[in-house]
């Protein structure tokens, strides 16, 4: 296991498309939930305890090498918004593109042809994550501070936030993401024996919703 990896893998200019996606955070802007630095907050540990938990025993579970075809599966069934379905699939596709070029693997290839428009972005994170040498609480963490580091950073540019404060936000939010991280990874190795149906669901459904609402708009900043 090397930690040079998980910081390659979790680093924002790693080529996996993430940039182009606010999280929800342009549609929560527009409606007013998100005016500044502590509305930012409130949205970010919202997504990190319902779409980050979910992200995190996902990609743990590929990581620990549970059938990714299945864990697609629940990502679908725990995704009901069909834009957030999309998206899932295209970042997928991108992070597939960045993984195997950076880590080549016959797993990471088996997934390719299994998808070819993309498998949902967790499981290729976590079968990256397992690629890359690491483990399930790499995969946990990569995918809690990406569920939380996308929208902070995409309200910088959204409402002209200091950085300094969108930064301090994720720093506030680090023992939560530590305890999301471990729950997913904890949820995954259950998993392992009890099957993928056991794999947490929480659910957002005002994030869901605003998906919906920002897909229809005909011009917009991020893709989602």
């Amino acid at each position: 296991m090397s930690r040079a990896a998980l910081l390659v893998l979790a680093d924002g200019r790693f080529p996996a498309g993430g940039h182009a996606h606010s999280g929800g955070a342009e549609a929560a802007v527009k409606a007013g939930r998100i005016t500044g630095a502590r509305s930012l907050e409130e949205f970010c540990r919202g997504r990190l305890h319902t779409a980050g938990l979910v992200s995190a025993a996902l990609a743990a579970g590929a990581a620990l090498g549970l059938d990714p075809v299945a864990l697609d599966g629940a990502a679908d069934a725990r995704t009901p918004s069909p834009a957030l379905r999309v998206t899932a699939r295209r970042l997928g596709r991108q992070l597939m593109r960045a993984a195997r070029a950076t880590w080549p693997s016959p797993e990471l290839d088996a997934l390719a042809e299994e998808f070819p428009k993309g498998a949902h972005q967790p499981v290729v994170l976590g079968l990256t994550a397992r690629a890359a040498g690491l483990g399930a609480e790499d995969a946990a963490y990569c995918a809690v501070y990406e569920c939380v580091s996308g929208p902070a950073s995409a309200a910088v540019r959204l409402l002209s936030l200091d950085p300094f404060d969108a930064t301090g936000v994720l720093a506030r939010l680090a023992p939560e993401l530590d305890r999301v991280a471990l729950q997913g990874a904890e949820a995954a190795r259950r998993a392992v024996d009890d099957g993928v149906g056991v794999l947490p669901a929480a659910s957002a459904p005002v994030l869901e919703i605003s998906a919906e609402v920002h897909a229809a708009w005909a011009v917009r900043l991020f893709a989602s």
